[in-house]
């Protein structure tokens, strides 16, 4: 189905052939991605839907190097001085309770040895680009949970990384802040145009968001098909709501995901 005209051809930044993920097991080896295959191009916002269990977070985590493919190539950009390829922000809050706003978001960078002036005048940066400036010294027992997870996108941001990997980061919270929360990132988005790849569940959040939908099969997983959000940016959030090419882009997407969960039952 062609909802919209393909996206012009730009620098890819993330290209992934043929990964297959197994894990031994003692009666049979479990295989959680077969022959995944796609690429994400240079400033593109991607999301990634599929049914639970279909291995979408294994996937991110082999991106972001802290798993290894069985087999198949993933190609991103070469580490620069000072900066990290990936960064990822998690479901979960991952905010260290014993660090402040400002020492958690410095966390990274002390990692990367970046000396303590620049490390503190890059971390006050991306704090107050989230709206937290007032609460640099506060600690995340202190915050509301949508207030902890700006802190771990103010993290991800400050070690100025080619890719931003987003594991369902607004699952968690209610309805409103989540709303404001994706304004809050795409926002941050349009200013810096990192490279995106954003797993969700939600496909009115993948439509908001996204310039382009992958969606994979169940288990084993891998890239069943995509489609080009029509949208143009910036987008208004109730208009594109009232489009009827967000019904049918919905439909469809519902469509293809439901017939995957439905066939990841039977087996």
């Amino acid at each position: 189905m062609t909802l919209s005209p393909t996206l012009p051809q730009v620098q890819t930044r993330i290209t992934v052939t043929g990964l297959t993920k197994v894990y031994p097991q003692p009666r049979a080896p479990l295989t959680a991605l077969r022959d995944v295959t796609f690429a994400v191009r240079e400033g593109e916002f991607c999301a990634l839907i599929g049914p639970s269990g279909c291995g979408k977070t294994t996937l991110l985590h082999i991106l972001a190097g802290l798993t290894t493919s069985t087999s198949g190539t993933v190609t991103l950009p070469e580490r620069r001085p000072g900066q990290l390829p990936t960064a990822v922000v998690f479901q979960g809050i991952s905010t260290l309770p014993w660090f402040t706003v400002q020492q958690n978001v410095e966390y990274g960078l002390r990692l990367m040895s970046v000396p303590r002036r620049a490390r503190r005048e890059r971390a006050l940066q991306h704090i107050r680009q989230v709206g937290l400036l007032p609460f640099a010294d506060a600690y995340p027992h202190q915050l509301s949970e949508g207030m902890r997870q700006r802190v771990s996108i103010a993290r991800a941001l400050a070690t100025d990384p080619d890719i931003l990997l987003m594991d369902e980061p607004f699952a968690n919270l209610d309805e409103q802040n989540r709303l404001l929360l994706q304004d809050e990132l795409l926002r941050i988005w349009q200013e810096h145009r990192k490279t995106v790849l954003f797993v969700t569940h939600s496909l009115d959040e993948a439509i908001r968001l996204a310039d382009r939908v992958l969606v994979m099969s169940a288990s084993p997983g891998h890239i069943k098909t995509e489609v080009v959000v029509p949208f143009d940016r910036p987008r208004d959030y109730r208009a594109i709501r009232q489009d009827p090419r967000y019904g049918t882009m919905s439909a469809y997407l519902w469509d293809v995901l439901r017939e995957e969960v439905l066939r990841g039952r039977q087996v």
